[in-house]
């Protein structure tokens, strides 16, 4: 997986009805064209050989849909699962950042947000905010500005819930650059640990 010159990002993430992973999908592109080396990860299904790409990666993006106030039972379990790296640190100042989706425009989708950045915290990584102003937030502005839902410590994305994933807005979509500038924030600190290392 991983280039020697070459930042390495891993999305682990869980999508119930494939609207969160389109915007992992967004999250991805975003990052790969900013120059990493990219894996996607469903966490419902994680292996072994993909726990060991979240180890070797210099960023771990975190998704889920907000259901109930907070991120997906099947990522709550993953995240329980990780505790065996929390015991070893192997997390430990990696780059962190995340996403999630709701049906409402609100959902409580920040405790999710929180949620996430929580878990970073707990494995002693850095987290990356979404790094955006808000958008729709005059009378000027639409539903297809960039970060429309306003969201700040990551990304939140709206789907109607009696629509497939085609229906996740194409704002939404473009809010996803979250994967674009966490990439350029590990390019960053991977520099930065070779010019001490020299």
């Amino acid at each position: 997986m991983s280039h020697p010159d070459r930042t390495t990002i891993a999305i682990a993430f869980h999508s119930g009805y494939g609207h969160t992973a389109v915007v992992a999908e967004a999250v991805a592109r975003g990052a790969a064209g900013a120059g990493a080396e990219v894996v996607s990860i469903s966490v419902d299904t994680i292996t072994d050989e993909q726990w060991a790409h979240l180890d070797a990666a210099d960023a771990i993006i975190f998704g889920a849909a907000t259901y109930m106030g907070t991120a997906s039972a099947a990522f709550h379990e993953f995240a329980e699962a990780s505790s065996k790296r929390w015991f070893s640190h192997a997390w430990a100042d990696k780059l962190a950042a995340g996403f999630t989706n709701s049906g409402a425009k609100s959902g409580d989708k920040s405790s999710t947000l929180g949620y996430f950045a929580t878990l970073a915290a707990q494995h002693g990584m850095h987290w990356i905010s979404l790094g955006l102003m808000p958008g729709w937030d005059s009378t000027t502005g639409s539903e297809n500005d960039i970060n429309r839902l306003g969201f700040f410590m990551g990304a939140g994305a709206q789907s109607p819930t009696d629509a497939g994933p085609e229906a996740v807005h194409t704002s939404d979509i473009a809010t996803a650059h979250l994967g674009a500038r966490v990439a350029r924030q590990a390019a960053v600190f991977r520099s930065g640990r070779a010019a001490l290392a020299a």
